[in-house]
């Protein structure tokens, strides 16, 4: 019972708030341990998250040397530690389980004009769903090599299609479900000075964003109905967040 009700305050914080990789250091040394802690927020400003194993569904790091997992200590901040051995581009994922919530109709009307999601009736009673989080964060030692495009194959997930870390226009591809998927808004907030850059993903998933120098959080979100409910949930809506340094 207690963490039901635990899982029911954290999901009401954390709903309709930005979720994102947040290591110590974007560009580590080859062979020093370093953090990576999860944020939930706005605007690129958030809370630490702890390490909580019941809500992870995968917590993994991706370099030249394969995949493994990111190992922590439960409920402690931060909620990961990373080794990269050799030089190159390294992915941190993260995907969370489901978690429940019910908000009001004026919550959920303010989420999609937030998201900029059309199409959906906002309903006279409360909405319920379950939602997701599928966060990625790009390092790099020394010199950056190819990997950042590999997908890690989760539900929502942005794929930098160019160099995240290098000073030119980043095309990102939006897929869900390992397909493109269009029409949705794609917005990047530099932490700096909260900067927001959108655009809408075209027809192949794809997204171009025009992003100067510094530490950037790149996000998209995805509602969908289920037919027929999962339970008392008609609705998933799922989160995908993108982090890096240029």
């Amino acid at each position: 019972m207690r963490r039901i009700l635990f899982i029911t305050l954290l999901a009401s914080r954390a709903w309709a708030h930005d979720f994102w990789i947040e290591p110590s250091t974007f560009r580590p040394e080859a062979g020093k341990t370093f953090t990576a802690s999860l944020r939930v927020g706005q605007d690129f400003a958030g809370d630490p998250v702890p390490r909580m194993g019941f809500l992870i569904d995968s917590f993994v790091v991706r370099d030249a040397r394969g995949q493994r997992v990111v190992n922590g200590f439960e409920n402690q901040d931060p909620a990961g530690f990373v080794r990269i051995d050799g030089a190159g581009t390294a992915v941190i994922g993260y995907e969370s389980k489901g978690s429940p919530l019910e908000i009001p109709p004026e919550k959920f009307a303010q989420f999609l004009r937030e998201e900029g999601i059309s199409g959906v009736a906002v309903p006279k009673e409360p909405h319920r769903e379950l939602f997701y989080r599928y966060a990625k964060s790009i390092v790099k030692v020394g010199a950056a090599t190819p990997g950042y495009e590999r997908p890690l194959n989760y539900r929502l997930e942005l794929v930098p299609l160019t160099n995240p870390t290098a000073a030119s226009a980043l095309r990102v591809r939006l897929l869900f479900e390992q397909k493109p998927l269009a029409g949705a808004l794609v917005t990047a907030i530099k932490r700096d000075d909260g900067t927001r850059i959108t655009a809408r993903s075209d027809a192949h998933g794809d997204a171009m964003l025009q992003l100067t120098s510094g530490v950037w959080l790149v996000k998209a979100v995805h509602l969908l109905k289920n037919t027929p409910p999962k339970g008392a949930f008609p609705w998933e809506s799922l989160w995908a967040s993108l982090t890096f340094e240029r």
